[in-house]
This record gives structure tokens, C-alpha cells and sequence, in this order.
């Protein structure tokens, strides 16, 4: 089992107590410096330009230009992206963006994809919304173009949405036999086939076993399909978590920004650590083998991410 951790990225708005932008975006690195430190094996952002749960004026930091900057910031920990939207990007930018932040990480990069599902976003940003047909067809024919960028010299592809004649990718990256695809979403149809087909990771499941084994069962029976390795694929699962700290009490807990507490009850799992472990076993015992988790407050206080390294990842590691 390996884990991850989001940075504080302002999607959550868990940036808004600091007022200076230069200092926000500090924060941000600062608790990627800590997880650099060891125990955690990767970072992760999220690719969004609104906040969450309602869209506010709150600074909130652009995914792939955080990508490059934390790669130059950190030494050890792997960076990726939870995930990268396909709408924002021409799919052969994207390869291209990646080949570059692989080569600046030293080899350090989880490329994230997903087809994307924030409709205000895109409306606001003026990306044309298509329905859902479309918008998995792109994602599709993206996934494919991606693959081809990052493994022939001058790959060509044409379908309905996209083309490339020939392009020149080089550096295509450091990573050997190239870049690990992170394809996100738990869609049985595309998106799980998808990952048989090009993905080297998945993310499902949202932390609950149950749905994750779920998936897991669709995508073992689409690699067996494809005749793909299911092996070869990283199952990771994403995780809201509050770790309390010694004699504090749940029910005093700081409820993040933009939720009630009932929602945060509802949406995090806010447990001692043993509490944490017993649910970290029930995804590993469903074939989970990595775990990104979602810390809030951590901009402010770096006590979470410490002490889940320190109480909690030895254990599994």
C-alpha cells in the first residue's frame, strides 16, 4: 500500500484564511515540502479554476502550472493530478505539458486524465459544454493521442473530434516505457475499459470499499477482454479524512469552509488513527494498493499530514 495527499490548492477553498496570494500559494508549497519528507509517496491537485462546494472569488491555483512549479519545489515525492480535465487542453498539448513537468520532476509525474464534469467551469471559462455522448467520445479519442504522443516518433490519428499528422514530442519524457496514465472516473462502459486498454492507474471507488470492489470487478473483466495484465494497473482510491488528534474530540472538530457539519460528517471519515487503518483494511482487502487522501486545514496546520506519516503509513508500508 502506498499513499498520497492532496496540497491545499484553494479548489476547496482551503486557502481562504490567507489573504496575501504570494503566502497562499507559499502554503501550498510548504505542506509539499512536508510530505517530501518522507513517508508519503506522491502529491496530488485537483484541475479546477472554481471553488467548490459553490463557486467563490477565492484564489484557487491552475493544476499543471502547480504541477511544474511543486516538481521544482520537492525531490523525492511522485506529483499528479486528480485529474486532468480533457475539455480544458487539447489532448496533444496535454501529452506534451506532461513530457515536459516528467523531464522537470526528474521522473516524479502521475499524469491524471478524466473527461470532466464541472458545467458552470466550463461555461464560465467559454469551453463549449457538450452533452455526455460527446464529451466521453472526446475523452476517448484524448486517451488514445495521449498514448500515441508519449510512444511513436511521429504519430498520426483522425476521428470525429480530434486529429494530429504527425507531430514531434521530444523530450516525450524520463519514465520508461512512458509517463503512467492515471485514468479517473468509475464509468463501466468507457471509462473502466479505457483503463484496460491505456491506463497504467484508476481511481474509484471514492473510498468506500464496497463501490470500489464493485469497480474492480468491471475492470478485471474488461482486461481480461482487452487481454491486458490486470496486474499492471495501479487501483487507488481517493479519501476525505480528518486524523484527530490525541484526547480531541469529533464533535469539536473545525468543519472545513463552504459545509455544515453535518456534511462534513457525512463526507469524511474523522477518526483516531486505528479508526483510519481499520477503513485503510477494508480497501486494501477489496484490492485497493493506494490511498490519496484529503486532509483540510492542512494549509494552516501541518499536525494531519505529520501524523498520519508517522502513526499510519509504517503500518501498511
Amino acid at each position: 500500500m502506498r499513499f498520497g495527499v492532496f496540497v491545499p490548492q484553494g479548489w476547496r477553498m482551503d486557502l481562504d484564511l490567507i489573504r496575501d496570494p504570494v503566502e497562499k500559494y507559499e502554503a501550498m508549497t510548504a505542506v509539499a515540502k512536508v510530505a517530501d519528507e518522507g513517508g508519503w509517496d506522491s502529491i496530488w491537485l485537483f484541475d479546477h479554476f472554481h471553488t467548490v462546494p459553490q463557486p467563490e472569488p477565492q484564489a484557487t491555483f491552475e493544476c499543471w502550472t502547480a504541477t511544474a512549479t511543486l516538481a521544482r519545489d520537492t525531490n523525492r515525492v511522485k506529483i499528479g493530478q486528480m485529474v486532468g480535465c480533457n475539455g480544458y487542453r487539447n489532448p496533444a498539448l496535454y501529452a506534451k505539458i506532461a513530457s515536459t513537468v516528467d523531464v522537470a520532476s526528474h521522473g516524479r509525474l502521475f499524469a491524471g486524465i478524466g473527461a470532466g464534469w464541472y458545467e458552470h467551469e466550463w461555461k464560465a471559462y467559454g469551453y463549449e459544454w457538450p452533452e455526455v455522448p460527446e464529451r466521453m467520445g472526446r475523452f476517448r479519442e484524448a486517451v488514445q493521442i495521449i498514448h500515441k504522443m508519449w510512444t511513436e516518433d511521429y504519430p498520426e490519428f483522425k476521428s470525429k473530434y480530434y486529429k494530429i499528422d504527425k507531430p514531434i514530442n521530444e523530450p516525450q519524457g524520463v519514465q520508461k516505457p512512458h509517463i503512467p496514465l492515471l485514468i479517473g472516473g468509475g464509468g463501466e462502459k468507457v471509462t473502466l475499459r479505457l483503463v484496460a486498454q491505456y491506463g497504467d492507474a484508476c481511481d474509484v471507488g471514492g473510498g468506500k470499499p464496497d463501490v470500489a470492489r464493485a469497480k474492480l470487478d468491471v475492470l478485471a473483466r474488461h482486461c481480461q477482454n482487452e487481454g491486458r495484465d490486470y496486474g499492471e494497473i495501479t487501483k487507488s482510491t481517493s479519501c476525505n479524512m480528518y486524523l484527530l488528534a490525541d484526547g480531541e474530540d469529533p464533535r469539536q472538530t473545525p468543519v472545513p469552509p463552504g459545509r455544515t457539519r453535518e456534511e462534513f460528517e457525512q463526507n469524511f471519515l474523522i477518526g483516531r488513527s486505528d479508526q483510519i487503518c481499520e477503513r485503510i483494511e477494508q480497501l486494501e482487502a477489496v484490492g485497493i494498493e493506494y490511498v490519496v487522501v484529503y486532509l483540510p486545514h492542512v494549509a494552516y496546520d501541518h499536525r494531519q499530514i505529520r501524523q498520519f506519516a508517522e502513526e499510519i503509513i509504517p503500518r501498511f508500508t
